[in-house]
């Protein structure tokens, strides 16, 4: 135990002096998740419209009111030219181009099909879905207020309905995206810092050449291994205090369930993001090898196929049995689970034994390559 404890006391020392990594370590995660938790929003807002109204008529602007009251759509611009649509496409100033033609008012007052057009810009197909689904939502609310106006113009009393929906979200009410991307950077976060740190630090000691001079010492590889991924298990632990802070003074964002239950459940994470980071650094020469291989072979697949930002359930069917692969699938679904939903370890219990699985698996692989090699 000495040993172990003048390794810990050595990492905290020479992080200490080296007044660089300080900030790197302690504050970078929170202007990332500042950024991220902004920058990160898949809520589509103010969608910049161009009006070409042929009718002019009351019925007309009514409909177009009811566009911009929704507070999902901005009118940028009105013309009767449509072939200026295209232009204020290809310029960027507007998204979609709502066309009502001439007679829009009469053939509504006659009952028959009184059709409009709505042209988007797919360049953007996740905005241009939204920005049709808000029309047509709008459109649809609008047909059925006039039909029930006609049916009570037509009987000269009220008409009842004795069916009516109301919608009830569960766990975000509000439908922020940012609350659904905020507890996944936390996420990335972790696995970044203590990942990164813990390779490049190894890989610095065999650059300078001190790890070779430890293995000729009676220090055992395994003390070596603990004194060197304690520290960075503790910062990362760190990290998420500040982090679960940070939410909740940025975003006003409250894990709904245990906050005991996800700090232990991301010590358990750690175990996979210390054993990748050791993992790494058995393979890589340099720091600038070990960078590039933690962010091309291990970060950026983790990113695109753990369900981060795309659903897995919109994913290939092989590529979603190469997610099961994926620790950070799993820690996805418990970290967002207790933030949003205040799920339990009744409810998490089947990742949670995965994720133990996977980072004593990993973790147990890196350090016999370790001690092989050293």
């Amino acid at each position: 135990m000495s040993i172990v404890r003048f390794f810990l006391q050595k990492e905290f020392a020479q992080l200490r002096r080296d007044r660089k990594m300080l900030p790197i370590v302690f504050i970078a995660p929170v202007l990332q998740l500042l950024l991220l938790g902004y920058a990160a929003n898949l809520d589509v807002e103010h969608i910049p419209i161009a009006v070409v109204d042929h009718d002019v008529s009351v019925e007309s602007r009514r409909l177009v009111d009811d566009f911009i009251r929704s507070g999902y759509f901005d009118r940028v611009s009105q013309f009767q030219d449509p072939a200026l649509i295209d232009d204020r496409i290809d310029e960027g100033k507007i998204v979609m181009a709502l066309v009502i033609p001439s007679g829009f008012q009469r053939d509504m007052k006659r009952g028959g099909d009184a059709a409009i057009q709505a042209i988007v810009d797919g360049a953007d197909a996740n905005t241009a879905t939204i920005a049709m689904n808000y029309a047509d939502i709008i459109v649809r609310k609008y047909s059925a207020e006039l039909k029930l106006e006609g049916m009570r113009s037509a009987s000269g009393r009220g008409i009842h309905i004795p069916i009516e929906a109301e919608p009830r979200v569960w766990y975000n009410p509000e439908l922020k995206s940012r609350n659904f991307m905020v507890p996944g950077i936390l996420a990335l976060l972790l696995m970044v810092m203590t990942m990164l740190l813990t390779s490049l630090a190894i890989v610095k000691e065999k650059e300078q050449g001190t790890l070779e001079h430890l293995n000729v010492t009676p220090v055992k590889p395994i003390q070596l291994i603990v004194g060197k991924l304690v520290p960075f298990s503790i910062i990362g632990m760190v990290d998420v205090l500040l982090v679960l802070a940070a939410s909740r003074i940025l975003f006003g964002l409250v894990p709904e369930g245990s906050i005991l239950l996800l700090i232990v459940l991301s010590a358990l994470f750690l175990l996979t993001t210390l054993g990748l980071g050791l993992l790494v650094s058995t393979l890589s020469r340099t720091q600038q090898q070990a960078m590039m291989s933690a962010v091309f072979f291990v970060m950026l697949p983790m990113l695109f196929l753990s369900g981060f930002a795309f659903p897995i359930e919109n994913m290939p069917r092989i590529i979603q049995y190469v997610t099961y692969a994926l620790p950070l699938r799993y820690y996805f679904v418990i970290i967002r689970g207790i933030f949003l939903k205040g799920a339990g370890l009744s409810t998490l219990w089947d990742e949670t034994l995965m994720l133990g699985i996977f980072g004593v698996l990993v973790l147990s692989f890196s350090i016999l390559r370790f001690k092989k090699q050293a």
